[in-house]
């Protein structure tokens, strides 16, 4: 063994015989993560990919992993828990690796461009994907009426110009834990001083495509609840009420919310009635994924017993501590 002295630098080398040592085993550094990515291109289907992330570390990590397999810009990407009820968590720079579990179902979305190449102001309602949606037979609760709004917008505290917010958003049919999610999350940017009627339009505009009959939506009043997430451990919702429902609290609330890392951005949930569900969309379920090549690599490779070679016990065995 040698110790060296941090202040003088003198060395003192002792040389110990022994019949037998007990070495280190060298023990995994990564575990595999499987993540869904959803890029900003018009008709790119769904893809899980898997990845090697290491143990311990930021999730600075993962959107870096991310971005690089989408060969997009890490500022770029949102990432989040989507479930069959909606929506749960998104994760900032400054959570743990191990906030996420292996059974979390994490998407990874590519935010739509602030500007076009022109540099005008994006259109409204950018449209982020058309990923492929079958028609199969799925079942949900009926929703509950919205209850009333009880707390007043904080437009009346912001009546300055205009802003723009980036909308992550899905479709449930039925609301809370008896929610099913069906049709394909999307993001679009809309300004902050919209009306309801003007929110409603521009999002069934998105899911106009997956429609049996779009124009029975036309002029029907309200057809859904809108659900914000984050930000509160209570179910908020905007009130059609509300002259900008945009510039309610729990919007500002969930803004706040958002950590560093990705681009801001509210989440939304989508309420449908079953029945006017079923009348509009039919028995339509989520998303196709489709798996990468590098899900069942990743998966086989960290189910494999680790091994070692006797010189990586000897260099783990032999490095150098600093105390």
């Amino acid at each position: 063994s040698s110790l060296t002295c941090p202040h003088c630098l003198k060395q003192s080398n002792t040389f110990d015989p022994f019949l037998c040592i007990s070495l280190p085993i060298p023990l995994r550094q990564t575990r595999s993560m499987c993540v869904t990515l959803v890029f900003s291109t018009k008709g790119q289907r769904y893809l899980r990919v898997g990845l090697a992330v290491p143990l311990f570390g930021s999730l600075s990590c993962l959107r870096a992993m991310v971005a690089e397999e989408g060969n997009i810009s890490p500022d770029q990407v949102i990432l989040s828990e989507l479930y069959s009820t909606g929506f749960q968590r998104s994760f900032s720079d400054d959570d743990d690796l191990t906030a996420v579990a292996d059974s979390d179902v994490v998407y990874a979305f590519q935010a739509p461009p602030l500007y076009s190449r022109g540099g005008s102001a994006p259109h409204s309602g950018y449209h982020h994907s058309l990923p492929s949606s079958p028609y199969t037979s799925t079942a949900g609760p009926d929703g509950q009426r919205l209850p009333p709004s009880g707390t007043l917008s904080s437009e009346y505290l912001n009546q300055g110009g205009s802003t723009k917010v980036l909308l992550l958003i899905c479709s449930t049919a039925g609301s809370g834990q008896q929610a099913v999610r069906f049709g394909p999350p999307f993001l679009m940017r809309e300004d902050r001083s919209i009306s309801w009627d003007q929110l409603q339009q521009s999002i069934l505009s998105k899911l106009y495509y997956l429609m049996l009959n779009g124009s029975q939506a036309q002029n029907a009043g309200v057809l859904f609840k809108i659900r914000v997430v984050g930000g509160s451990s209570s179910y908020s919702y905007l009130s059609p009420q509300d002259s900008r429902p945009l510039y309610h609290p729990a919007v500002d609330r969930a803004l706040k919310f958002c950590g560093p890392g990705g681009p801001p951005h509210l989440k939304l949930v989508i309420e449908w009635e079953h029945k006017t569900k079923e009348c509009l969309f039919g028995s339509i379920q989520e998303e196709v994924v489709k798996d990468a090549e590098s899900v069942r690599n990743q998966q086989q490779q960290h189910l494999q017993q680790h091994s070692c070679t006797l010189d990586e016990c000897f260099q783990l065995y032999t490095k150098e501590e600093q105390v």
